[in-house]
């Protein structure tokens, strides 16, 4: 009887338990990065976003080891909840696109093989 008590109340506390949304380090405001990572205050969280808008957006969630102050433990600390998405407007970096009218080709198959006939079907001629 005590196990199912136990069992019970452990199902009704687990939804209590918090976890933390992934902070995108190209978009959070200052005031998001102190409250929600560990080891960032109000200065290190200013120096993050001064050196975003000065060097644009991280590519990689190690390039913050760039940042005056923050070092690859306080990374490492946060590692779990951080990204890096691209902000809403910004372009992709030159190359990275297919050329106008010509799609990518899919990953894993060459771009100038045909993609092959389905079994059993038949040519138009």
């Amino acid at each position: 009887m005590r196990s199912i008590i136990a069992c019970l109340l452990l199902c009704l506390a687990l939804p209590l338990t918090a976890h933390a949304d992934p902070v995108n380090i190209n978009t959070a405001d200052a005031a998001t990065l102190d409250r929600e990572l560990k080891g960032i205050g109000p200065s290190r969280a200013a120096a993050i976003v001064a050196h975003r808008t000065q060097h644009g957006p991280f590519k990689s969630v190690d390039e913050l080891a760039l940042v005056a102050g923050i070092g690859q433990k306080v990374i490492d600390d946060n590692r779990e909840v951080l990204r890096v998405d691209r902000p809403a407007g910004k372009a992709a970096p030159a190359g990275k696109t297919a050329p106008a009218g010509k799609a990518a080709p899919a990953a894993g198959k060459p771009a100038n093989k045909p993609a092959a006939k389905p079994a059993g079907s038949k040519s138009s001629r």
